[in-house]
């Protein structure tokens, strides 16, 4: 391990350090792509959602006697 090692510097380090780090947020991407998270059809399933629920609250509200 130590022979495979010896050649690095610290730039070398730093280069492979940031190729990690770009390939970590590219498979977060991924992984969430495939997951429906960054769809922007299940976002706005999930804000009409929440408005119907809104709208809904309001009604109830608004009914006095009965």
């Amino acid at each position: 391990m130590q022979e495979s090692t010896k050649d690095l510097d610290w730039s070398a380090l730093s280069n492979i350090t940031g190729d990690l780090a770009t390939l970590k947020k590219t498979i977060q991407t991924l992984n969430s792509r495939l997951n429906g998270m960054h769809s922007p059809k299940v976002q706005d399933e999930e804000l009409l959602r929440y408005l119907a629920n809104q709208n809904a609250a309001k009604k109830q509200d608004r009914v006095i006697g009965g």
